[in-house]
């Protein structure tokens, strides 16, 4: 695209959230803003926007999210995303980011903003070995009280009646997209995203990875919260865990230390036995979609690198495992 008509593109979008910001209360019609556009993920576009009042983050959502494959997903998640934050800041204030406002009509949200310095990311703080079991811990342990708050919540089920999004922004493009690539392992991997859609116990965040928690001054900050939804808790603890398996697989200098979190975390959230059991089955699927369903992980892009745990997620998917302790030994053995 040539830089004109890029500029012209940035002006237009900056002039849409500077509309959104006003609707919301945040800031004057004549004030000046200043949009700085930062890293995120593949489904929004977040910008540190300075106001008069100070800085603020804004996050606006994608129809089509910015991957190679074709995945599209309905901007309403970025309503429940903001219903999320503020029924977790009623809960726990520390566990996210303060809700600012949200404006429908633009899928526009803005929260407080977090000094990167003071709250760093905690899939760097990983990438760089500074592995801390105790924070592992601590966010099982806020996940579980998130989980546990609002089970068999009604008007919590009301508000997060997000079924199509959820199978849209993760059922379809992790375990069906993955049931394509596999097809021998397809009833598995099908049978897994029915028996999850059809569970609806408790809040479910539905991104719950080190990409999106800070390590904050007092504890874990959970962020990116679009995939909201009133379901099953198990796709939340297996997301997370999950992610410690491909931190191995990238860095195995630190794997001993990787392993070290996922059992604090598993610790921390002290899962009941049906849970956990969901959550073993789960976390194979999961492993795998981040392999070769619609987003792969960015950090893992050789075929040798991928083989380890493509070959380890098979193998689980074949013959379901216990326990999360059972898969965690069984990768330290793989």
């Amino acid at each position: 695209m040539p830089d004109a008509d890029r500029q012209d593109m940035n002006q237009r979008d900056f002039g849409t959230l500077a509309v959104a910001l006003r609707r919301m209360g945040l800031v004057g019609v004549a004030e000046r803003l200043c949009f700085e556009p930062l890293d995120g993920g593949v489904s929004s576009d977040i910008y540190r926007v300075e106001t008069a009042a100070g800085p603020v983050c804004v996050k606006r959502a994608l129809a089509r999210l910015k991957v190679k494959a074709d995945w599209y997903a309905p901007l309403e998640r970025n309503a429940f995303e903001a219903s999320w934050l503020a029924t977790v800041n009623a809960l726990l204030p520390d566990a996210a980011p303060r809700l600012l406002g949200q404006d429908a009509e633009a899928g526009v949200l803005a929260m407080a903003w977090l000094e990167p310095a003071t709250h760093p990311v905690w899939k760097a703080e990983l990438a760089a070995g500074h592995t801390d079991p105790a924070f592992a811990h601590e966010v099982g342990h806020r996940l579980a009280l998130i989980h546990r708050a609002h089970a068999g919540d009604e008007a919590v089920a009301a508000v997060f009646a997000a079924d199509a999004i959820f199978h849209a922004i993760r059922l379809e493009p992790y375990l069906l997209a993955t049931a394509e690539r596999h097809p021998d392992l397809a009833p598995a991997l099908t049978g897994l995203a029915e028996a999850t859609a059809a569970r609806r116990e408790t809040l479910v965040h539905g991104d719950v990875s080190p990409k999106n928690i800070l390590v904050g001054p007092r504890g874990p900050v959970f962020l990116d919260a679009e995939c909201a939804w009133f379901g099953d808790p198990a796709f939340d603890l297996a997301f997370c865990l999950n992610h410690m398996l491909l931190k191995s697989a990238w860095k195995p200098q630190y794997e001993s230390a990787y392993l070290a979190c996922f059992r604090a975390l598993v610790a921390g959230y002290r899962p009941e036995a049906v849970l956990e059991a969901r959550a073993a089955r789960l976390l194979p699927g999961l492993l795998l979609a981040r392999l070769d369903g619609k987003s792969p992980v960015e950090y893992l892009a050789c075929e040798s690198a991928k083989a380890r745990p493509r070959a380890f997620a098979r193998h689980l998917l074949q013959k379901p495992p216990e326990s999360l302790g059972v898969i965690a030994a069984a990768w330290a053995q793989a």
